[in-house]
Order: C-alpha cells, then structure tokens, then sequence
C-alpha cells in the first residue's frame, strides 16, 4: 500500500473523529438544554395550619420533603416574620413576629404528589384557594411579602392599648397615672392623657417611660 493510500485514509478517519466529536457536543447540548428546561420553578401557594404552629409545620414539612425526595415538586417552605422590638417591663426585647398568623407560603409545582405532602403534614387544616382548589398568589403580592419581611428598621410592638391606664415610670410625669390616647408603633411613641391641675393633658412619651398597673 502506498504511502499516498494510507495518508488519505488517516485523514478520512480524522474527519469522521470530528464529525463523532461535533455530534457528541450537539447531543450533550440539546441534553443539557432539555434538563434546564424541565427545572420546574414551580408556584407560592398559602397553606393554613393552627395558629401558634407555623414554625412545627415549616420543620415538619421541610424534613417530610427531604425523606420522601420530594425537592423537585415542593421547593421552598416559608413562615413570613418581620423584626419587631417590644418593651417589656422597661426593656427593649428584639422578636420575630409573623406577618400572617396561622398560615405558612409553600412554593410547590402541584401535582397529586405535592399536594397530598404539605395536606397531610400535621397541622395543616387545608389550602387557600376557590373551592378546593388552590389558587397561587400572584408574583406581585409574593415580592410585596419577601420584601416586607426583609426590611432592616425594626419597627415597635405595642403592649398596651388606647384607653388603657398605665404608669409613667421615666420623665418629668414620673408616678402619673394616666390613659393611652394613641401609639405610634414606627415610631416606639404612645400619647398618654395625664391630670394636670384638673385638666387631661396629652403627653407624648417612649414605651420605655410607661407600665402597665
């Protein structure tokens, strides 16, 4: 055989190696395309439960998910909580207060699968929805929620409400007693109504200068 033969066939075999080569990367392309593509990104849905075990649902659900390999179909679990600061006994205590009592947001992709998961977690009393089906928020109200949730300026928790009697503790009206006319809970302010020579005096004060009787 010549050497003029074999050089050609030595090239043919290249072409055909590029040719596999090219078609390989086509085929992994179009794979990994397809995979992307069936990443479900799935919906928030409002799950009610009882009130004072949203947090023992949120684990529940969160450990049930992992057990059953059930990640694909339910992907998020949530129980809405904004930082608060309440005045207890002259203190500023720091919290998380949640947002909407007796309900958890589930971002799930509904199936019967899904569905039957989060309904028979204990706990759990039903879906937010039409009849029984569930509706999913919209976009809009789950940014409005994420975002509520992740403001950075604590706001105050009031422990008293208007018309109640409290104790000024702190201040030039130290010892007074007098009656809760407003609060601002942004500001940690309540406006008290207080005796002053036979005549009801409103008096702005922090939470931290009243008590309860």
């Amino acid at each position: 055989m010549s050497k003029k033969t074999e050089s050609k066939k030595e090239d043919t075999k290249d072409v055909k190696k590029e040719q596999e080569a090219k078609e390989e990367k086509k085929t992994k392309s179009v794979s990994e395309d397809k995979k992307e593509s069936s990443k479900k990104e799935g919906k928030w849905y409002v799950v009610h439960t009882y009130a004072g075990h949203e947090n023992k649902v949120s684990a529940t659900l969160k450990q049930k998910i992992k057990a059953s390999n059930l990640g694909d179909n339910i992907l998020d679990v949530l129980v809405p909580t904004q930082e608060k600061i309440e005045v207890r006994e002259g203190k500023k205590v720091t919290l998380q207060e949640k947002i909407f009592p007796g309900y958890i947001l589930v971002k799930m992709d509904l199936d019967n699968a899904s569905w039957y998961a989060v309904r028979s977690t204990p706990g759990v009393t039903g879906f937010v929805g039409v009849g029984n089906k569930p509706t999913p928020l919209a976009d809009k109200e789950v940014e409005t929620i994420q975002q509520f949730s992740k403001m950075e300026a604590p706001t105050y928790k009031a422990s008293f409400s208007v018309g109640e009697a409290i104790k000024i503790i702190d201040g030039p009206f130290s010892d007074f007693i007098g009656s809760v006319e407003g609060i601002d809970e942004a500001k940690g302010k309540i406006k008290v109504l207080v005796s002053i020579f036979g005549r009801e005096t409103p008096v702005e004060l922090d939470f931290l200068q009243v008590s309860k009787l």
